[in-house]
């Protein structure tokens, strides 16, 4: 590893298609989640909280059960759950550790985490550790989608199209469209289960480069926010968008991005631009301003 700004950022956002097959392959550990038809809460904050939006939006959808996403710091405790999925990548973020203490005794957790070596190991009821793709940078790439890949082979699903179109993204040029990093504003759009890959988008965007970012529910785009939609602006829709959104788009002179492949792929996508707009600007993604790899607030 060199010691060139987001080395480490680099190094493993390009690892994903490899953690991506390993984590499908964790047959046992996908068992350990919670089974079919439990109602459950799936919790995080961060980039983790984006990654739970997006696994109970694809396990509801796929008649698994009622499954709620939180920020750890707004669980509802007075809410009845049979599980809790707590997800988090250092295992040390305040917030999560609290909950976990807090339902100790009466709500399993299920813990999937990146450190195994972390407090919440011995906190949680099950453990489902990913240490292969924990990360160096403080930007977090691979961790979130080699936790999403799990949870999404768990549903049934099979990743080897989503691995190979990730592949096909890192091997291309650059971002294979250097504009796409030269953008004066972003604005990420998904529906579904990709609505939480469009929040990580905007959060990826904005801690690595420190650029204006917003995301959105893609049917929401139009009450509001394309207010901001101009020319060398840039809106970026993950997965199918609405009939009729992208000419409205571009009849303000703002770029609409759209890919036909599949969305975690294309969040690798922004992974690059957000890489390559970073070390433009002069900047550091593995140590970004104001930020630590993990939350520990003080008592």
């Amino acid at each position: 590893m060199t010691n060139a700004a987001g080395a480490h950022m680099r190094a493993e956002l390009t690892s994903q298609p490899e953690t991506w097959a390993r984590a499908a392959g964790m047959r046992a550990e996908q068992a350990q989640l919670p089974a079919s038809g439990a109602r459950i809460a799936v919790v995080g904050c961060g980039t983790s909280w984006f990654m739970a939006q997006s696994y109970a939006a694809l396990r509801e959808a796929a008649g698994h059960g009622e499954t709620d996403a939180f920020t750890a710091s707004e669980f509802p405790y007075g809410r009845g759950y049979d599980a809790i999925v707590a997800l988090t990548r250092s295992g040390t973020t305040t917030e999560v550790l609290e909950l976990t203490e807090r339902v100790k005794g009466r709500t399993p957790v299920v813990a999937v985490l990146g450190d195994d070596t972390s407090p919440l190991v011995d906190l949680a009821d099950t453990v489902i550790a990913l240490p292969f793709a924990d990360e160096q940078s403080v930007v977090q790439t691979r961790f979130a989608t080699t936790a999403l890949a799990l949870f999404r082979a768990s549903l049934g699903e099979d990743l080897d199209a989503a691995i190979a179109d990730a592949q096909a993204v890192l091997d291309g040029q650059a971002s294979d469209d250097p504009a796409l990093a030269d953008a004066e504003q972003y604005s990420f759009l998904g529906m579904g289960w990709t609505f939480g890959l469009a929040h990580e988008a905007g959060l990826k965007m904005r801690e690595s480069s420190q650029s204006w970012t917003e995301s959105y529910s893609s049917m929401e785009y139009r009450h509001g926010p394309i207010a901001i939609a101009a020319p060398g602006r840039i809106t970026w829709q993950f997965g199918a968008a609405p009939e009729g959104l992208q000419a409205q788009v571009e009849a303000t002179g703002a770029r609409f991005v759209q890919h036909p492949i599949d969305p975690m792929a294309e969040l690798v996508r922004v992974h690059r631009v957000a890489l390559d707009r970073a070390v433009g600007k002069g900047l550091d993604p593995d140590q970004p301003r104001n930020l630590t790899r993990s939350v520990i607030l003080d008592d």
